[in-house]
């Protein structure tokens, strides 16, 4: 095949169907992967027919070990290397640290970060050699600002996704692959219908800081293109990653504390 082939993960709804289309809409054929299959085959169905671009569907759970071995096997079993990746696949695990059960933050922490290593380390020697990669993390906004109760391992694994990306950027510049942390906000997807938030978010926050998907990753895909490390969308987003910096520690998190109840079940 000439075309280059992205892979997305986390692709049945949200963001990652999103970075499908837009990588589709750019002539890459897509490898979607994610838990739910029917999802995954109606996306590809319409890239399709959209698109005119070929699509691999990959049902996977990124929680079981041995998943990424799996679905970079059914790549290679198609004649097909990796160009780009969307590590996208994410989760949220409500409450606090103490009152969940350890299997739960393991199976969190195997999806947010080991499956992102490890998926991002077997694609990038092909990159490197080739001469011509893109990897796009989708990291958050809550890994540029202080930590929250409740959602304890969330913020701190968007954090290292930057900081890791950061890394990888400069490694990756004079290969030809670009490497970029995409750090959105409130964003319309299924996340908050997943972690029982939604009614609690549209009552208490207002209209202007939430994006849509489409837009959100339009942002990460432009952001890839010019090689930027770290790309925040959305005005208002920018403006608390700014403050963010800018104010002591202390004051952030006294700021986080006070506020946390209107966007986290604490």
């Amino acid at each position: 095949m000439t075309r280059r082939l992205c892979l997305v993960t986390g692709a049945s709804a949200g963001i990652g169907a999103a970075f499908a289309r837009i990588y589709a809409g750019h002539g890459y054929d897509v490898a979607l992967t994610a838990r739910r299959a029917e999802r995954l085959e109606a996306l590809a169905e319409e890239i399709r027919l959209r698109h005119g671009v070929e699509t691999l569907v990959i049902p996977a759970d990124l929680a079981e070990p041995g998943a990424t071995d799996r679905i970079l096997g059914q790549v290679e079993a198609n004649g097909r290397t990796v160009d780009a990746l969307v590590n996208n696949a994410g989760y949220g695990v409500p409450g606090r640290y103490a009152a969940t059960p350890w299997e739960v933050q393991a199976a969190f922490l195997q999806v947010m970060l080991t499956a992102v290593c490890e998926l991002t380390h077997k694609v990038l020697p092909g990159m490197v050699e080739r001469r011509f990669g893109r990897i796009i993390n989708v990291a958050s906004l809550a890994g540029l600002v202080p930590g929250t109760a409740g959602q304890t391992l969330y913020g701190a694994t968007k954090a290292f996704l930057v900081r890791f990306t950061q890394s990888l950027h400069l490694e990756g510049a004079e290969a030809g692959v670009h490497v970029s942390a995409l750090c959105p906000g409130f964003t319309f997807s299924e996340f908050h219908d997943v972690t029982g938030t939604r009614e609690q978010l549209s009552r208490s926050l207002p209209p202007w800081l939430w994006m849509g998907a489409d837009e959100v990753a339009a942002s990460g895909y432009e952001a890839a293109e010019a090689n930027r490390a770290i790309c925040v969308p959305g005005a208002p987003n920018k403006t608390i990653a700014a403050i963010a910096k800018l104010i002591p520690d202390d004051w952030a998190m006294a700021l986080i504390a006070r506020e946390q109840g209107r966007f986290r079940k604490v």
